[in-house]
């Protein structure tokens, strides 16, 4: 079998959205390579004198619009490429949109609807007998429930953190994230919610992580349960280091890693979902 036909890319056009969403997108970029299908930006320019790729020639696959944007006016009114699909987040979006998507953006919504548009395209080019109209799973048996979402709580962690943590756990189908940063919604959520992941801060001193963690493994035993600590890194103490690895065990944790979080640990533990 060809190479070729077992990397998959689809090319997303990218307009609008804020540094924190654009931020979480090129992640969900980053990580796809880990997939056969992948995602990846399409920039539509050359520079002078440069040799133009096969792939300069083609049209983006999916236009990603924000439609809370000064650019969106463009994308509502145009006739779209044919084969190209339009995903518009935010109110308004115009009746050729393929999918309108709500904020605050569900990054697992949108891993969903990029896989459904490369069955689209294969639907299109004769290799499916497929009609997609609407971003539909295509393993899931009409006639059964589906299965509950997968969800995460992500307890203490930065906006960076969380914006990484939430990307990578689209690619890992966990759709809900909980984040917390107060010890009493923390308990809140434990009492009501069953979570297949839970990230806590081991840093964070303005919560009771440690009894968080315990409590979370009492109510979650099969879920993956990680802390982060920079003292877990390699510029810790030894003393400080031995000292988390032994507090994590007692507290039920089953992965111990560094911050800043380096993406080759987590996604070894994340491959686990």
């Amino acid at each position: 079998m060809d190479a070729n036909m077992d990397k998959q890319r689809i090319f997303v056009s990218v307009v609008g959205f804020s540094d924190v969403e654009r931020h979480a997108l090129n992640t969900v970029f980053r990580l796809s390579e880990e997939r056969d299908l992948s995602y990846a930006p399409w920039v539509p320019l050359i520079a002078p004198g440069a040799e133009a790729s096969p792939e300069a020639n083609r049209i983006a696959d999916v236009a990603l619009v924000d439609g809370e944007s000064a650019e969106a006016v463009l994308s509502h009114a145009k006739e779209l490429p044919p084969g190209q699909r339009l995903i518009w987040v935010g109110p308004g979006g115009p009746a050729h949109a393929w999918r309108v998507l709500q904020r605050p953006i569900q990054w697992a919504s949108v891993l969903n609807d990029l896989d459904a548009v490369f069955a689209a395209r294969q639907a299109d080019s004769g290799y499916l007998d497929l009609d997609i109209s609407a971003p539909v799973p295509l393993d899931v048996d009409l006639d059964e429930p589906s299965p509950p979402a997968k969800r995460a709580l992500l307890v203490g962690t930065d906006l960076q953190e969380r914006t990484y943590l939430r990307s990578r756990l689209a690619l890992a189908r966990v759709t809900e994230a909980d984040e917390v940063s107060s010890t009493e919604t923390a308990v809140a959520l434990l009492r009501r919610n069953r979570y297949s992941c839970g990230v806590f801060n081991l840093d964070e001193h303005q919560l009771d992580v440690w009894a968080l963690a315990r409590l979370f493994a009492q109510k979650n035993p099969q879920a993956l349960l990680m802390g982060i600590s920079e003292h877990a890194g390699p510029r810790a103490t030894w003393w400080s280091r031995r000292r988390v690895m032994r507090d994590t065990r007692r507290a039920g944790i089953k992965a111990l890693l560094a911050r800043p979080l380096q993406p080759r640990e987590l996604s070894q533990w994340m491959e686990l979902l």
